[in-house]
């Protein structure tokens, strides 16, 4: 599982209207909708009855909303970098500015949770955070990500 399989480029994307984690999944839906071709309001559907099981907010500003979806084939997953933190109801209380969404088959198993466990450990790394709040290019963002992983497994 790698970075480069898991998320083009074309989603990636720098937040700056986003004002509620209900607005934050609706733009993520329509992110997943442009890059992937999937259907926004099932996007944000499943993401909001994920989080009704519980929050996706991890902690020191980043959530990893997830949802396992119908009809995909592969894991996908959207990057947004919001310009201003909102509240998230995160383990930690503490704002989110970065999020990290990941679409999963119905059926998918392990695959699901290699990628979950990829992107919960680039984004663990408090130096890859840096990078990725003091940039926003969205190209520049997709290259942190790809090349976080690259210097991880070195």
């Amino acid at each position: 599982m790698n970075f480069a399989k898991l998320i083009k480029p074309e989603a990636v994307k720098v937040l700056t209207s986003a004002s509620s984690k209900k607005r934050l999944l609706h733009d993520i839906g329509e992110l997943a909708q442009n890059a992937y071709g999937l259907d926004a309001g099932a996007v944000v559907e499943a993401l909001l009855t994920r989080e009704s099981l519980g929050p996706t907010g991890v902690g020191h500003g980043v959530a990893l909303p997830h949802a396992r979806l119908e009809g995909l084939n592969e894991v996908l997953g959207a990057f947004v970098l919001l310009d201003k933190p909102i509240d998230f109801n995160a383990v930690d209380r503490q704002p989110v500015d970065i999020a990290f969404a990941l679409f999963a088959p119905e059926s998918a198993g392990v695959e699901h949770l290699k990628a979950l466990a990829l992107v919960s450990r680039t984004l663990r790394d408090t130096s890859v955070c840096s990078k990725l709040r003091s940039n926003h290019d969205s190209a520049t963002l997709y290259t942190i990500l790809t090349e976080a992983q690259a210097s991880q497994a070195a």
